[in-house]
């Protein structure tokens, strides 16, 4: 089991989570969440794409990606970092902006999120565990219900793909 810390442990009824081992090492898993050039080759499952993306790495940085499916407008997410230990754990948040300013109030229909990325050295790979906390059962399970374990696995095979030394 994960050892994310007790700060993080997830709550069933409001949170989303996953383990995984991977075939890549956390240096190139932590490359792969921390560079931009990097992450719009993952980060959205299929046929979605991320198009933009900006990434101040440092608590109160931005977190900022665009996101576009097939047939929609480019839809974009801004937060920032609450925690970052280099190859080893992200934390960010859609409820605050750079530099720690309280974001908007989300609009009907969304939810505002805090995601915890741990990553653990398994061997020649990595114990990679995602983690998702809401405000309320509802976001956690409109989350799941708009695909969270399919989408958010989707991309990790993703990631695994574009980073597994060949």
């Amino acid at each position: 089991m994960s050892s994310i810390p007790h700060l993080y442990q997830p709550d069933p009824t409001l949170d989303l989570s996953f383990e995984r081992i991977v075939d890549v090492s956390p240096d190139l898993v932590w490359l792969a969440w921390t560079d931009p050039e990097h992450l719009k080759k993952w980060f959205t499952p299929a046929p979605w794409k991320t198009i933009d993306c900006e990434i101040d790495l440092r608590p109160g940085g931005i977190f900022r990606t665009v996101m576009q499916g097939p047939d929609g407008p480019p839809m974009p997410g801004v937060g920032c970092y609450l925690e970052v230990v280099p190859q080893r754990k992200l934390v960010w948040t859609s409820a605050l902006l750079p530099g720690f300013r309280p974001a908007p109030s989300v609009e009907a229909g969304g939810f505002a999120f805090t995601g915890v990325i741990t990553l653990e050295p398994h061997g020649s790979g990595t114990r990679y565990t995602a983690l998702v906390l809401h405000s309320d059962a509802a976001g956690a399970k409109m989350h799941e219900e708009m695909g969270f374990y399919h989408g958010w696995g989707a991309a990790l095979d993703q990631l695994v793909a574009l980073m597994r030394p060949h």
